[in-house]
């Protein structure tokens, strides 16, 4: 019996040292070597779609840089228009830029040189002086038919990281987006897919990746992305690029007037726009406007109505005669010292000659 109760203590303690050794073996001596991998299964049909997208609109986006080689000039993003060498980007991207250099598709930085701007429009056209580049053009898309909550991609190099794909959705549309001062474009996009600085002047595209909009501007506080972004159009972008590179710049329609700040007509109690000065030889001139009379100290005239429509500052007046046209004539009702008058004339290209 005694014999017995041995032996079954041995076989324990032998079970005992074979559990042990594999134990600590599993759990102590696996970092000797690596891992094994886990399969995984394919990749969804939104990642691949994603990918795709991606793959195939990367070699368009361009990463712009300003200013000398190594200097701290600026940065910004843009996209190829043509198989000629235009890229578009923002008008604010390269404002007063001395020297452009564009990077494509992981490649060197190639020599551009500005053809047209347009800063009420916050658009730019360079051009590669190298013509010898091979280019993929970005397929264009429409902004007409854009639906809040459609998915768009915006490409870029937020913070000089090249080629950085973010994604969101389109979460309004038709809204205003100040440009150059008293100027805004009309029917922008806001979206949510992140966009920070080095963003502007990338591609928005649809979920076909087409080119849908301009990556412009954000609203935040802190200057980074907080999921308000806009775009200009790219129903304004495929109307306003052409005209640039044929003509190398765009036509401002105006009467002539340099406005007021809106703060005086609301000082004064006045609804409207209030003329602070009227240029010589203007169509406003032509019709007798006046502008404020600062030694008497005395109100100009103000625009209350044009075409028929109220005016409540310089912004509403210049996207009046946008949709008016150069040319045209059109109807304005000025209110001075209490009184109205009708006059009628033709607005006119009030942009500065290059």
């Amino acid at each position: 019996m005694r014999f017995g109760r041995l032996l079954l203590l041995g076989l324990l303690l032998v079970a005992a040292l074979w559990v042990g050794e594999r134990f600590v073996r599993s759990v102590w001596l696996v970092v000797d070597r690596p891992r094994p991998v886990d399969a995984r299964g394919s990749l969804t049909e939104h990642e691949q779609h994603t990918i795709a997208l991606f793959e195939n609109a990367a070699p368009s986006v361009a990463y712009i840089f300003t200013g000398d080689p190594g200097s701290d000039g600026g940065a910004g993003s843009g996209f190829v228009w043509d198989a000629a060498g235009h890229i578009v980007t923002n008008y604010h991207v390269v404002e007063g830029a001395q020297s452009v250099r564009v990077r494509l598709d992981r490649g060197d930085a190639l020599e551009a040189r500005v053809i047209g701007v347009s800063p009420d429009h916050d658009l730019a056209v360079i051009k590669l002086v190298d013509g010898r580049v091979p280019l993929r053009p970005i397929p264009i898309g429409s902004s007409a038919d854009l639906k809040v909550g459609q998915s768009v991609y915006a490409i870029g190099n937020p913070f000089g990281l090249s080629r950085t794909l973010t994604s969101g959705l389109i979460s309004a549309l038709d809204r205003r987006l100040p440009t150059a001062p008293g100027r805004e474009v009309i029917g922008a996009i806001q979206t949510d897919a992140a966009i920070n600085p080095g963003n502007s002047g990338g591609p928005l595209l649809d979920s076909a990746g087409r080119l849908i909009g301009i990556t412009t501007a954000i609203l935040s506080a802190t200057g980074s992305s907080a999921g308000v972004g806009f775009a200009v159009p790219v129903d304004t972008i495929n109307r306003i690029v052409p005209i640039l590179i044929r003509d190398k710049r765009i036509p401002r329609p105006g009467i002539g007037i340099l406005a007021a700040p809106d703060e005086l007509a609301a000082r004064f109690g006045v609804s409207g726009l209030v003329v602070a000065s009227v240029l010589p030889g203007s169509p406003a001139a032509k019709i007798g406007l006046r502008g404020i009379d600062r030694s008497a100290g005395r109100l100009g005239d103000v625009i209350t109505h044009v075409a028929g429509q109220p005016i409540s500052g310089i912004a509403s007046l210049a996207a009046l005669l946008d949709q008016i046209g150069i040319g045209k004539p059109v109807d304005i009702t000025v209110q001075r010292d209490g009184r109205v008058r009708n006059e009628r004339l033709t607005v006119a290209d009030i942009a500065p000659a290059e």
